[in-house]
């Protein structure tokens, strides 16, 4: 199953919103990567395995599951988090994407790609609908916390 969905962050149109940079909005995706138990409901704790200049590897610990992926980190522009597949989680990867369309504009783009099929062997795609529906709140989220974290003068 492959989902994508964007995510204004600042919407010139709208000043009541209080803009972020997208500096605050990088900030704050490493920091979703590297702890994300400020981010993730339901995360009991995580461990970092592995690092590299530009990637660390994880393992996040819900109850008795576990979940090891890879978090890849393109300098201000990008953080993708991969996944193998378990009996415990479908697989696949995450990716966040910073987008300045204009002057003043900044999005996020969330784009999600899982070894879970579409539709299930009947066709109905009512499961992956709910699917993509819970991880369009997470996305929400994430920026939630983004901006409650840049507001306290964490994200810079």
């Amino acid at each position: 199953m492959r989902f994508e969905h964007l995510v204004e962050i600042n919407d010139p149109n709208m000043p009541a919103l209080d803009p972020l940079t997208a500096d605050q909005v990088w900030q704050g995706l490493v920091l979703r990567g590297q702890s994300p138990e400020l981010f993730v409901l339901g995360l009991d704790r995580a461990e970092i395995t592995g690092r590299g200049d530009d990637w660390i590897e994880r393992v996040l610990h819900f109850g008795k599951a576990e979940v090891r992926d890879r978090v890849v980190f393109e300098s201000r522009r990008s953080v993708r988090y991969e996944t193998a597949a378990t009996a415990d989680h479908a697989g696949g990867t995450l990716t966040m994407t910073i987008e300045t369309p204009g002057p003043g504009a900044l999005l996020l783009r969330f784009t999600y790609e899982t070894t879970m099929p579409a539709v299930d062997a009947s066709g109905d795609d009512r499961y992956a609908e709910i699917v993509k529906s819970a991880y369009h709140e997470a996305d929400l989220d994430t920026v939630r916390k983004i901006r409650e974290l840049a507001s306290t003068g964490r994200l810079g």
